[in-house]
């Protein structure tokens, strides 16, 4: 008798609803984005006007990354776009202001489908294909025949009439790494 009512009792414990004896688990949040962060530039120029890069990590992460780990070093606060070549480029990112200067280090090349269209921007460089460090272009209008010799690693995003207006010898005030998630 002992042996079926605690069978009878075990086969009730089994059916009865879970509700009777604890909560069941509430479903976990929805996550709201992806949790990742897209980094972008905010370049002040001293004369006034921010330009804003947006980078391209997934085509040239090496690139980005030295060039986001500089800015937020506070390299570039205060160098001139030191090269001005009107309805080509404008360049900067010269800590010697004259063209031959850099961070002390050179980045490899990251050839990519990135196009030289208007407001590209790309790591400047000597002959050799691996030796940019610092200093960076922003293209004023498409320039094609530098694809695939030159890395690009993102696009200007707004204040192209900044860019469009620059001088040789005007300053970037600062530039700012923005973290912006996706």
């Amino acid at each position: 008798m002992r042996v079926r009512l605690l069978l009878a009792a075990l086969a009730l414990a089994l059916v009865a609803p879970v509700g009777a004896w604890a909560q069941a688990p509430k479903p976990a949040e929805p996550q709201k984005g992806s949790g990742r962060v897209k980094q972008v530039a905010e370049i002040e120029m001293e004369k006034g006007g921010i330009i804003k890069i947006e980078f391209f990590p997934d085509d040239a992460p090496k690139t980005v990354e030295n060039f986001v780990t500089l800015a937020k070093k506070g390299f570039y606060n205060g160098l001139t776009f030191h090269r001005i070549e009107p309805g080509f480029v404008i360049q900067g990112g010269d800590p010697k202001g004259d063209g031959t200067g850099g961070p002390g280090y050179k980045v490899k090349a990251e050839f990519n489908k990135n196009q030289h269209v208007r407001g590209a921007v790309a790591m400047a460089r000597s002959q050799d294909p691996d030796s940019a460090g610092s200093q960076f272009y922003i293209t004023l209008a498409p320039a094609h025949f530098l694809d695939g010799k030159y890395t690009v690693f993102g696009k200007v995003t707004s204040g192209m009439n900044i860019v469009d207006n620059v001088k040789k010898g005007d300053k970037m005030k600062s530039v700012k790494i923005i973290e912006v998630p996706e």
